[in-house]
């Protein structure tokens, strides 16, 4: 809906002066107004060009105004109807409230009670859109290559979305295996070079003395081996995307070449005596830390900031609440059909057990995993006796949760909530009996219990209190649900 037809009103009056005087009041304050006198033809006006907004006559000459706006709630659910009804007939604009109207007005009425209405009814249908559109946003539980519908995902497909459309250069940060190319595709297949060539080179993957040639390709006879001239990935990338992937691998006098490639968009080939121009947009991406590679004095610190126009960091698999179990069954359909498998689904146990594992291989370590699981077994349902060690050991001793690089303050944690020693912990200088000692992960419930109970519930306020991850907690939660319902 245009803005003209956000600020357009339909009035359905078959009474001529009063419609005269009702379009008065709309048109002094603005708004477009177009007038019907049957039912037939507001319908009709409603298929052809729908309004920001109907005010409708209950009374009409051809049909019951209520079924006009049954019919016109059912073919736009978000139009907000405003009724009009004469004095005498509330109880008619009731129902006409239950059948989804707006508001309803009584004859006669001022300017000013049309006009109030009217502005009301249009701002909330534009709220809603809003509303409607965020939630779309917020709620993706996949985008392009990608599935998840966590809160930093979500962040990641925005951060997208927004960079896609320029020719700002990007750089991706993240653990192996979190999807740094496919983040990479995505930008690609955003952007307006989506129709042109999307080349990536792996700099770990590719022998060092070989990689300025896959770059920028060679002519006949620069090397022995160099039989004929061959174009690079810089000219295979014209007009499109060209992808560095682990572009802190890449040698120093390398450096200094693409330094000038990324400033000028010209190259020379290796053994060439030509430059070569291309309008290439650049991406990059490596697991490591590039300041540190900077300071370390493996990176040019001027490449770097020629390439980090746009950072984009890719968050590990541990620190995305509930997409684990997301895409695990996203790979197990996908696989059963690849192998000829009758699995359809992961049962409550098995799903424990990959919500309690930290997958330091992150996306690419839970693929492999279901793989070997669809190839060496056989049913319906991925059970955890299934699943290799160290998977099955995390979900038979629930006892012994997974642990991540923000729990290791846990116990620290404790100390920020509760001001005496929980139950299990004999004072200080008392000596302890073996039944006075309970297991650790007790402990552990028993404080982020408290810590749950003194923020009213408030998990990111608890974590942050116990100075953990606030999917630490969730996945705590459910370990321990599982525990007592199992």
């Amino acid at each position: 809906m245009t803005e003209s037809d956000h600020n357009r009103v339909l009035l359905v009056e078959d009474t001529a002066p009063l419609a005269r005087v009702y379009m008065e009041y709309l048109r002094s304050e603005g708004y477009e107004v177009e007038h019907q006198e049957t039912g037939t033809l507001a319908l009709e006006s409603l298929r052809i060009t729908p309004p920001g907004a109907l005010v409708l006559d209950l009374k009409l000459p051809d049909m019951d105004g209520l079924e006009v706006l049954r019919a016109a709630r059912e073919s736009h659910p978000d139009l907000p109807v405003i009724v009009v009804t004469a004095h005498g007939s509330i109880s008619v604009a009731v129902e006409a409230m239950r059948d989804g109207a707006f508001d309803f007005l009584v004859k006669p009425f001022t300017a000013a009670r049309l006009i109030v209405t009217v502005r009301n009814a249009l701002e909330r249908r534009r709220l809603t859109r809003i509303v409607a559109h965020y939630r779309r946003e917020l709620d993706r539980g996949s985008f392009h290559a990608f599935v998840g519908a966590s809160a930093p995902m979500q962040t990641v497909y925005r951060l997208i979305e927004s960079v896609a459309p320029s020719r700002a250069s990007v750089f991706l940060t993240g653990e192996s295996g979190t999807g740094k190319e496919l983040a990479a595709d995505a930008i690609h297949r955003c952007s307006p070079r989506r129709g042109h060539p999307f080349i990536a080179i792996n700099c770990a993957a590719i022998p060092k003395d070989l990689l300025e040639s896959e770059i920028f390709g060679h002519v006949k006879g620069a090397f022995t081996g160099a039989v004929g001239d061959r174009a690079g990935a810089a000219r295979q990338a014209d007009g499109g995307t060209l992808f560095l992937d682990e572009v802190c691998e890449m040698p120093m006098e390398l450096q200094a070449k693409i330094l000038r490639f990324v400033q000028t968009g010209t190259f020379q080939p290796v053994g060439g005596t030509q430059m070569e121009k291309v309008d290439v947009r650049f991406i990059s991406a490596t697991n490591r830390d590039p300041l540190a590679e900077v300071a370390a004095g493996r990176f040019r610190e001027d490449l770097y900031y020629r390439l980090h126009v746009v950072p984009i960091h890719l968050p590990p698999l541990r620190e995305r609440e509930g997409d684990v179990c997301l895409i695990a069954r996203h790979f197990l359909t996908d696989m059963a059909a690849e192998e000829g498998k009758a699995f359809q689904r992961l049962d409550a146990d098995a799903e424990s057990a990959l919500m309690a594992y930290d997958f330091p291989g992150n996306v690419r370590q839970l693929q492999n995993i279901l793989r070997n699981v669809v190839v060496l077994n056989d049913g319906t349902a991925v059970t955890r006796a299934m699943l290799p060690e160290p998977l099955r050991s995390a979900a038979a001793d629930p006892a012994s949760p997974r642990q991540n690089p923000q729990e290791s303050k846990a116990s620290e944690g404790l100390g920020t909530v509760a001001s005496a020693p929980p139950a299990g912990i004999p004072a200080s200088g008392t000596p302890a009996q073996a039944g006075e000692i309970v297991p650790l992960w007790q402990l552990e419930k028993q404080a982020i219990q408290r810590a749950l109970a003194l923020t009213g519930d408030d998990v990111p306020r608890a974590a942050a209190l116990l100075e953990i991850s606030p999917s630490t907690i969730y996945r705590k939660l459910q370990q321990w649900k599982i525990k007592i319902t199992g």
